[in-house]
């Protein structure tokens, strides 16, 4: 009999321990779970400094690396048409296609079809209109100051951000030394 009640007393209690832990597991998975879900959770860092793109999970894990080129002119964007990069946190609004697309720039080319790749990834920019990440026809352009405010990517790495990425992902431009004026 004392047996049977000890047998019955550990069953009981390995019954109950293991059904805690398993909870345990079963929440870390749903919690795991349920974070990867979480729409916002990932932030594009984009360094001109750098000329790097980042995209980085809410752990702080670098999720995507690409490098980029930016505004011909050094400073944060002020108007339309200075050629200048806007630095500061933005969002993404759409994505868009863009595999049809012309750009004329103004180097006598006349208009080259495929200049922003397959997607232009469109940002919220207060004060400034169409500033997004985009493609390029110019591969040999990443890395330099070439575009008229846009981030250039590769478009093969822009295909992978394209998939990694959604709206409303939070970006964030940071300044080189050079585009920071001195104070006077």
């Amino acid at each position: 009999m004392k047996k049977k009640i000890i047998r019955y007393l550990i069953i009981s209690h390995l019954t109950f321990i293991l059904s805690i832990g398993g909870m345990a597991v079963a929440f870390y998975y749903y919690h795991t779970a349920q974070m990867a879900q979480i729409k916002n959770a990932n932030i594009l860092l984009i360094s001109k400094d750098e000329m790097k793109l980042r995209l980085i999970d809410y752990k702080g894990q670098e999720l995507f690396t690409a490098d980029i080129a930016c505004g011909k002119n050094y400073g944060n964007k002020e108007k339309q048409g200075d050629l200048k990069t806007p630095e500061g946190t933005f969002k993404i609004i759409d994505i868009q296609d863009a595999s049809k697309w012309k750009h004329d720039f103004g180097d006598g080319k006349g208009e080259i079809e495929g200049a922003y790749g397959n997607h232009f990834i469109r940002l919220e920019t207060p004060g400034h209109k169409g500033i997004g990440i985009h493609g390029t026809h110019d591969p040999l352009s990443i890395g330099t100051r070439a575009t008229e405010g846009c981030i250039r990517i590769k478009n093969s790495e822009l295909e992978q951000l394209v998939s990694l990425i959604q709206v409303p992902t939070t970006v964030i431009i940071t300044p080189s030394v050079k585009d920071i004026k001195p104070s006077k």
